[in-house]
């Protein structure tokens, strides 16, 4: 069975995303933005896919409201113990699904945004050292 997304206008920031959400929602979906932000405290909160995300150089994570749980996207990779941790919220294809009627597991979406920031940085290095090496070259 799959999730419905609760039915919410486009919205072109994350503002207006929350504003569009039912009035029980809108708390959690700040709590998700908090806990984004203070691992992420450098990445620009977009709407990508008409759902929230935070971006760095990529996007580091997205998250959105339906009608029984908040997904937070991508799945968890790279690191075993946090794979772990998120068992058991993991949908069908690895993305997480948070019951909206239990409090959320804020210290783990931020281990996860500290994980993907990680992740995203490694990236962009490999990228740089890449492209300054490929400059070296005659």
């Amino acid at each position: 069975m799959t999730a419905a997304r609760v039915a919410a206008p486009v919205a072109i920031d994350i503002d207006g995303y929350i504003a569009a959400q039912p009035e029980a929602v809108r708390p959690l979906l700040e709590q998700v933005r908090a806990a984004v932000r203070r691992a992420a405290p450098e990445a620009t909160e977009v709407i990508s896919y008409r759902i929230p995300a935070f971006r760095q150089h990529g996007v580091l994570v997205f998250f959105a409201a339906f009608k029984r749980h908040i997904g937070f996207y991508p799945p968890v990779q790279g690191d075993v113990d946090l794979q772990a941790a998120v068992a058991p919220y993991a949908g069908q294809k690895g993305n997480l699904r948070f019951p909206i009627d239990r409090p959320l597991p804020l210290d783990l979406i931020e281990r996860i945004t500290r994980l993907r920031l990680a992740q995203d940085l490694a990236r962009q290095a490999a990228r740089t050292s890449k492209t300054a090496t490929s400059r070296r070259r005659p």
